[in-house]
């Protein structure tokens, strides 16, 4: 039997927003943690709700709320301001005196452009993922909605060949300068070393990612039809990037034992619901989490939650 309570080392949980995304991913990290494996937990959701669940203030920095356990909330916008920050540092002594104030505001400009978020969030995750991650026995990312997160998962495939482009014209300019202007000598270009050394970066993480050992996806979903089709088309937009899936948890499942004609026919509906996702996502290991009499809004609520999803079974 597949444990998903075992966790790979890199874990990306998601699925549709109001599914349950952040109790499971918490769930799971408290689990570990409680094991006495060193678990840092992060959110990329723009709305955040770790701060929330475990009741602590939170910021883009590890913060211990439990032993063995470190959570952190990634801000979109800061990190935006982050990534401008260190590409202008990177440009600081290439760029003419009296063209820097243009560039700096091209670039101020740029942190407001489609995509620039995603781009400083990724910025982001690289680093936890190259720094952070060696200090960690699991690191377990609470993510966005869906599409959301899919285009961040497939931003390192996409930034690698942007980023080959971008190499390939910088080191032709450099051949031509070389010929023309500086008698054949090799050119200094700290402008190409540095987008060498982010290339390496992305290559680096991608491996991460594409490695079955290392990273998985979980799929968290109610036993509803807009859920379940969202999942599906993730599960396959990952597949075609060759990232690994880890399985599923449906979450909210109403227990058998419920009386009153109102549950009698939402479970009934809910059976119908529960066939579509085992052939929906056959081969996939799956986790059932029952409906609970109350929200998770404390602590206490959070560990009851983490004991739940330990007893649970996964099928096959």
């Amino acid at each position: 039997m597949h444990d998903l309570t075992r966790l790979k080392p890199v874990l990306f949980v998601g699925g549709k927003g109001g599914v349950g995304k952040s109790t499971t991913a918490s769930a799971l990290a408290l689990s570990a943690s409680r094991r006495g494996q060193r678990t840092l937990l992060i959110s990329t959701d723009p709305a955040h709700n770790l701060g929330d669940l475990f009741h602590t203030r939170l910021s883009d920095e590890p913060v211990e709320v439990r032993s063995n356990l470190s959570v952190m909330e990634l801000d979109p916008e800061k990190e935006s301001e982050r990534y401008i920050a260190q590409v202008k540092a990177n440009i600081q002594g290439h760029v003419k005196a009296t063209m820097i104030d243009e560039v700096h505001r091209q670039m101020d400009m740029a942190k407001s452009s489609p995509g620039a978020d995603e781009a400083a969030m990724f910025d982001r995750i690289v680093s936890i993922l190259l720094e952070e991650r060696p200090k960690f026995d699991h690191v377990i990312f609470d993510t966005a909605p869906t599409g959301h997160t899919l285009r961040l998962m497939s931003l390192p495939e996409m930034m690698g060949v942007w980023m080959d482009g971008m190499l390939e014209r910088r080191r032709k300019t450099n051949e031509d300068y070389t010929q023309l202007l500086n008698d054949g000598e090799p050119v200094d270009d700290p402008i190409f070393d540095t987008l060498q050394a982010r290339r390496e970066k992305f290559v680096k993480v991608r491996e991460i990612l594409l490695d079955k050992t290392v990273t998985g996806f979980l799929f968290v979903m109610n036993p509803e039809r807009l859920p379940i089709e969202e999942a599906r088309r993730g599960v396959a937009t990952l597949r075609r990037h060759d990232i690994p899936v880890e399985g599923v948890v449906v979450n909210k499942v109403i227990p058998s034992d419920v009386d009153g004609q109102f549950f009698v026919k939402r479970k009934a509906q809910q059976e119908q619901y529960l066939a579509q996702i085992d052939e929906a996502f056959a081969g996939l290991p799956q986790l059932r989490l029952p409906l609970l009499e109350e929200d998770i809004s404390t602590t206490d609520h959070l560990d009851r939650m983490a004991e739940v999803l330990d007893q649970a079974v996964v099928m096959d």
